[in-house]
């Protein structure tokens, strides 16, 4: 019985585990007033026909925290690159000089910096509700063992041990949610 009980604790830890990689993620798409290729994440471009991730089409790079330069593969890429960005509403004004694409990215207003901390706080309530849920789903399959007759002192170790999982991931949401939020703000 131990074996499931075990087998319920690594998935659950995998699952939590994969809450916080979400998070991070989610993170970069929050930009903070520095440039980084991160920012560009999102911009599909339209290629021959295909939908293509923008870093497949052109080389980004940020020379200094308010720059980013895209230098296309193929120069017919130039035009379309320019308005798969404006279409992915970033709030980007890309310029063509003929070889490369400059993005100015603009500095952050208090408005929009409070807005990003809003939506970062809101990402992080998501993985904190992914983490309970994965505690829920943990704590049904241990009650499920008990009652196929798996001992109660095992079972309630087993619970314990789901909570301190719990209580340490959500510990470390707060954190990645402190230091983003301090890294939106910062002026």
């Amino acid at each position: 019985m131990t074996e499931e009980i075990d087998f319920i604790l690594d998935s659950t830890e995998e699952s939590m585990a994969g809450s916080i990689e979400h998070l991070e993620k989610a993170f970069l798409n929050i930009r903070a007033g520095k440039a980084s290729p991160a920012m560009l994440g999102s911009v599909f471009v339209d290629y021959y026909g295909s939908s293509t991730p923008l870093s497949q089409v052109a080389k980004i790079s940020v020379p200094d925290a308010r720059t980013i330069t895209l230098q296309p593969f193929e120069k017919s890429m130039l035009q379309p690159i320019e308005k798969a960005i404006m279409i992915a509403n970033l709030g980007f004004n890309p310029m063509n000089n003929g070889d490369v694409i400059i993005i100015s990215v603009p500095p952050l207003t208090e408005d929009r910096r409070r807005d990003l901390a809003k939506q970062a706080k809101s990402e992080a309530e998501d993985a904190k509700i992914s983490i309970r849920n994965a505690r829920k789903d943990a704590n049904t399959e241990i009650k499920k063992l008990e009652k196929d007759g798996t001992s109660e002192d095992i079972c309630k170790s087993a619970e314990d041990q789901v909570q301190n999982l719990t209580n340490t991931f959500i510990k470390s949401i707060d954190e990645l949610l402190s230091v983003k939020e301090a890294e939106i703000m910062k002026v």
